[in-house]
Order: structure tokens, then sequence, then C-alpha cells
């Protein structure tokens, strides 16, 4: 009688009973692949003693389910399965105030490996990536179309519930406020402050060589959209301001 070689490799992860995907092996390895291949994985990673000081001295860890210490076992024994499960919420709840790289004595940066993966979560676009980055969409937005990452009329009662009572101030007549300020670039509340349109396009120019539209269309189709009609439209004007001067040269 033939006995079957099944292999005890596990190829999928997940819930055999529940309804969520499962994840290939073969995914989780070009997960982890894509965290080792960057350049400062082996800076941040040196090794672990798990004396526990990383974790010990997390402001996160006190209030989240979140282990400084955890992050660096699991990607220095290569547990695909348990990286994959931190990428979906744990690595989310770092503050990157890079305590425990200054404490471990191993050298290790668990906040910078926490950004690794962060940034693979990204480039997999997956909805855990999506879902932490939604809110900021507008904020992305603001920026890239005006060169300001936030602006007065962006302060709104909705959208900072955390400051408590002194919410309120925001009430205050700021288009009325900010035109007694004398500098005229300052009498709006649609922006900070005033940003050329050279600035714009090489704002937009670093975005595009430095991969964050790449990364942005793969969490943020529709966003992507909005932001390359604004950069072409940007750029175009550039080139005709361009043509203007060097006609008025001539």
């Amino acid at each position: 009688m033939e006995h079957s070689h099944a292999s005890r490799v596990q190829t999928v992860i997940g819930d055999p009973v529940s309804e969520k995907p499962v994840v290939s092996r073969e995914d989780m390895e070009e997960i982890f692949a894509d965290i080792q291949a960057d350049l400062r994985f082996d800076h941040e990673l040196n090794g672990c003693l798990n004396c526990g000081i990383c974790t010990a001295t997390c402001p996160a860890a006190h209030y989240y389910d979140f282990s400084p210490r955890e992050i660096v076992q699991l990607l220095w024994t290569e547990n695909l399965d348990g990286i994959y499960d931190a990428m979906q919420e744990k690595i989310w709840s770092c503050a990157q105030c890079y305590t425990c790289a200054a404490r471990c004595p191993f050298g290790n940066s668990p906040g910078g490996l926490v950004m690794l993966m962060r940034e693979t979560a990204i480039k997999h676009g997956m909805e855990s990536a999506k879902n932490v980055l939604r809110p900021f969409s507008r904020v992305m937005l603001k920026l890239i179309s005006t060169g300001n990452q936030l602006a007065p009329d962006m302060i709104t009662k909705d959208a900072f519930p955390d400051w408590g009572p002194n919410v309120a101030k925001i009430d205050a007549p700021l288009k009325l406020l900010r035109k007694a300020i004398p500098m005229p670039t300052l009498n709006t509340t649609e922006t900070a402050w005033e940003v050329n349109l050279k600035t714009s396009v090489e704002l937009y120019t670093i975005w595009e060589m430095t991969g964050v539209l790449d990364q942005l269309e793969t969490v943020d189709q529709n966003l992507f959209d909005v932001i390359t009609d604004i950069m072409d439209e940007k750029r175009q004007d550039y080139e005709d301001w361009k043509e203007e001067q060097q006609d008025a040269e001539d």
C-alpha cells in the first residue's frame, strides 16, 4: 500500500472556514523578497537578543497590539505568514519615533523595518495600506495641486475631533483675520502660501522619478487620475510661460 507524499510546507495562509481569500506562499515570498531587497534592510536588521528593550520603551506598545521585538523576530526568522499578518494591521501602529533604534543593543531599527514593510504594503496594494492612506487623499491632492500640504479651510471640527474643546477656536472668521495680514499671499484661506509654477512642476517631477506616483496608482486609482490630469495641465502652463518669456526676450 502506497502512502501519499503530501508536503508539510504551508502553501496558503488563512482560516479554512472563513470567507477571506487565501494568500499563496509564492505571494508571501515575493512580499518578503521586496522587503529584503531594500538597501536599508541589512542596515536595520543585525540580529536579535530577544531582550525586549525595544518593546519596553515603545510608546505604541503601551496602547496598541504592537511589539517592535515581534517585528524584528518575524523578519529575522523569515516567518512569511507572520510577516504578512503583521502587515495587515500591526505595522500601522508604529509612531516612527525610533526610540527602539536608539535603545537596541544589537543596533537594530524596528521602526526602520516597519517603514520598509509599509512601503512594501503600498507597493503590493494591500487593503491595509489603502485604508490607512485614504484619509490623507485630500492632503495629497492639496499638496500636488497647490504646493501646500494644508490650508486653513481644511481645518474643520469634523476633520480634527481629537482636538477636544480647542477645536472651537477654528470657528474664528479666518478670511477676515487673514485680510489683516500685510503679505498679499496670505489674503486667502485656500492656501497657506503661494507656490510658483516652476516649483509645482519640480515637485511633480520628484514624485514621478521617486516612484511616489506609481505607489499612489496602486492604492488610489481615482486620486492618481486626478493628480495626473493636474500635472499635465501645470506642465503645459509652464511650457507656455517659458515660450512667452522667450518671445519677450527676442
